[in-house]
């Protein structure tokens, strides 16, 4: 992601002349010149002419190749030769001069959004960066890559700061039978992570009911079923079209009769600007009263995502986030444009279709994934 910035901090506003590859045209043209006045003796002379033209050709293709790795390569050595120009060096350490800081917040910006960071979340992060950087003294030790690097990483973790949530902690302090909610569109994995989630509380000795809350697709009813059977757990569900609030309520009813542990709520995944799917979700929260409400994102719909989280979040109030898909997502921008939107804390991460496929999301996680070369 950030191989174009990290060419600019190896080299930074330092352009290497460029070679023109003109050479071997300015030596055909003499030739051909002298050939021309003696056309008898010099008959045999245009055949090696036109033999060296097809040679000389593929060199000017060469060359161009040929001419980047120079450039890379010279811009290489002008870092190590010369000392940084966005630097004042003194007795006392390095200083960061503001004039040229710009070009390199561009750099930073432009890798930013090909992540699918959201353009507010961006300019959060290039003020943190400005922030960190100008007027600040550093060691003799630290190279300017690393003087900046270490200054987008602080400025990313700060945007990520509200991501500290431990779920098994907090289920191990809540009451029983404790009902946890489930939002998202259709496609995101919703019902996937739910038997996940029961997967994890079930290792960790806990018993768990699931509701089949998403009447609006038979589909889906069967999808938790099979879950349920595969994972040994019980399974309350009413038929297609049924109120899902009362799913929701029956379910809750049957886990204090029994003495289980928990409740997992699944829901509807119509679109989040479907009004007849916002008031479902009111209802179901007022029935149910979960003490956690989780929003369970798509990682590759990018700002789609973000907006389905506002959508849900300003509707019932999200408590917390499940990101699906990450092991498909190439930088994972996507956590970082949500934490910082509805400033909730992201729980998990998906990273796979087995249900032990899911891990706590981890602040320094998303910055090495964020800053990875792959």
């Amino acid at each position: 992601m950030f191989d174009s910035l990290k060419l600019k901090l190896k080299g930074i506003f330092k352009k290497a002349p460029a070679k023109i590859a003109e050479t071997p045209e300015e030596k055909i043209e003499p030739q051909v010149q002298t050939t021309t006045p003696t056309p008898s003796t010099t008959a045999p002379a245009p055949e090696p002419s036109v033999q060296e033209q097809p040679k000389e050709e593929p060199k000017k293709e060469l060359s161009r190749k040929e001419q980047k790795k120079l450039e890379k390569e010279s811009k290489k050595s002008a870092s190590k030769k010369q000392p940084d120009q966005m630097l004042t060096d003194s007795f006392f350490g390095k200083k960061i001069k503001e004039n040229n800081l710009e070009e390199l917040l561009w750099e930073l910006e432009i890798a930013l959004l090909e992540a699918d960071v959201a353009l507010p979340v961006v300019e959060e992060i290039k003020e943190g960066v400005k922030k960190n950087l100008v007027d600040k003294k550093y060691s003799h030790d630290h190279t300017l890559e690393e003087i900046v690097e270490l200054s987008i990483k602080d400025a990313v973790r700060n945007v990520l700061k509200l991501n500290e949530f431990d779920f098994d902690a907090w289920f191990e302090e809540q009451s029983r039978p404790t009902a946890i909610m489930f939002v998202g569109i259709n496609g995101t994995g919703k019902t996937t992570a739910i038997a996940k989630i029961a997967n994890r509380l079930m290792k960790n000795g806990h018993t768990v009911v699931l509701a089949a809350g998403d009447t609006f697709r038979a589909g889906a009813i069967e999808q938790l079923s099979i879950h349920a059977d595969k994972l040994g757990c019980k399974i309350v569900k009413h038929s297609q079209d049924a109120d899902p609030a009362a799913v929701a309520f029956d379910a809750i009813e049957h886990a204090k009769a029994k003495m289980r542990d928990t409740v997992l709520i699944d829901t509807a995944g119509r679109m989040q600007t479907n009004n007849n799917l916002i008031d479902e979700m009111k209802k179901i929260v007022r029935v149910s009263k979960p003490a956690l409400k989780i929003f369970v994102g798509d990682s590759l719909a990018g700002n789609d995502a973000v907006v389905q989280a506002k959508a849900f979040d300003d509707a019932i109030g999200v408590d917390a986030i499940i990101l699906t898909k990450i092991d498909a997502d190439s930088k994972g921008g996507a956590a970082l444009s949500i934490a910082h939107t509805i400033g909730k804390p992201i729980a998990f991460v998906c990273n796979g279709q087995e249900y032990d496929d899911i891990v706590k999301f981890n602040a320094d996680w998303m910055i090495d994934r964020l800053f990875s070369e792959e």
